[in-house]
């Protein structure tokens, strides 16, 4: 599936239509009505929102994993034999990043709730009115809604937003310590200038993700689960129709669930996909700078790094340390997060 999605795709700076975490772009003209019944009210996009200047001070956002100081130097980045050519995984090279300290986990639920308190932050989600939601944690009698017509596991959920992941009567009990989801680029930004801290580039993401290892798939290695253990939350089964939970979770897992990598961090590859700071393009980097590499200066999508756990092997083998996909900034689903990085 994922291979016919990608074949026609654009190679630039516009990411292939992908499954994984699907674009609020288009709204009004890609969606089809998903059920018998009528699809609620397509709503125009909010009026960009100033940032709030009531932050924290510098340095008060500790994660619930703690930060990782990382002395940065070369590593080797991106993979030459990715199975997806549109996304720009190769070539393999070496690049440089200067030393920084990255949380070791994801922003949990309980960190953006005393951001949002602190500041009364609207996520876009919110003034959107709506975000996207697996249709498997939606109730059977859950009422008809829009769905993106090569994708029709991701409904679109009126009311679905960070404090209600799977919409009306949903709520955040019992994951206070998962990563916070339905969340955009615009909103990780505005959570990171809060905490004092910023987005990882994508060079940055993927040189602690690797956890020290060179040309290895995954933070811990070649093997997904080395001799039977699982180490990530990713899709079990048969996708989109049944999920075994063999790992112990169908939906989102806590931040610090499962062994960290060698650097420490948690999650790095499943769970939920991670914002960076980088305009994805999926050739920019064959002629850009090796030393603290960043995306272009301008584009449409935001790169996206580690995959999530509604990732399968059938669809989506993008739960790998190299893999990359993009999205639009204000584009948010009930399986996108972010972590944060700050100065060494």
């Amino acid at each position: 599936m994922e291979a016919r999605a990608g074949a026609g795709a654009e190679t630039g700076g516009v990411e292939p239509r992908a499954c994984c975490a699907p674009g609020r772009e288009g709204v009004a003209e890609g969606l089809v009505v998903a059920g018998p019944g009528v699809a609620g009210p397509v709503l125009e996009a909010p009026v960009a929102k100033a940032r709030t200047d009531a932050g924290a001070a510098t340095g008060a956002y500790e994660p619930r994993g703690g930060w990782r100081k990382l002395p940065g130097g070369a590593f080797l980045m991106g993979y030459d034999d990715g199975p997806y050519p549109a996304d720009g995984e190769g070539p393999a090279r070496e690049v440089t990043v200067d030393g920084f300290a990255v949380a070791a986990t994801t922003v949990t639920n309980e960190e953006f709730a005393a951001f949002a308190d602190a500041t009364s932050y609207v996520t876009d989600a919110e003034r959107y009115g709506w975000s996207f939601v697996f249709t498997g944690f939606l109730p059977k009698n859950f009422p008809p809604t829009a769905s993106p017509p090569q994708t029709p596991w991701w409904r679109q959920v009126h009311q679905a937003d960070w404090r209600h992941p799977e919409g009306p009567g949903s709520g955040l009990r019992g994951r206070w310590d998962h990563p916070v989801v339905h969340v955009s680029h615009t909103d990780a930004l505005a959570f990171c200038d809060w905490a004092g801290g910023r987005l990882p580039t994508e060079a940055e993401w993927e040189y602690a993700a690797r956890g020290g290892l060179t040309g290895e798939p995954y933070p811990w290695g070649a093997e997904r689960e080395p001799e039977g253990a699982y180490r990530m939350n990713i899709w079990r089964g048969t996708f989109p129709d049944r999920n075994t939970a063999a790992d112990g979770y169908r939906g989102t897992c806590p931040v610090d669930a499962f062994e960290p990598n060698a650097y420490g961090l948690y999650n790095a590859t499943g769970n939920v996909w991670e914002w960076c700071a980088d305009w994805f393009h999926a050739r920019h980097h064959r002629k850009a700078p090796r030393d603290n590499p960043r995306g272009p200066r301008l584009g449409q999508t935001r790169v996206l790094k580690g995959g999530s756990h509604m990732c399968h092997e059938s669809y989506c083998l993008r739960y790998r340390t190299s893999a990359r996909m993009g999205n639009t900034p204000d584009s948010s689903s009930g399986n996108t997060g972010f972590r944060t990085i700050r100065a060494a």
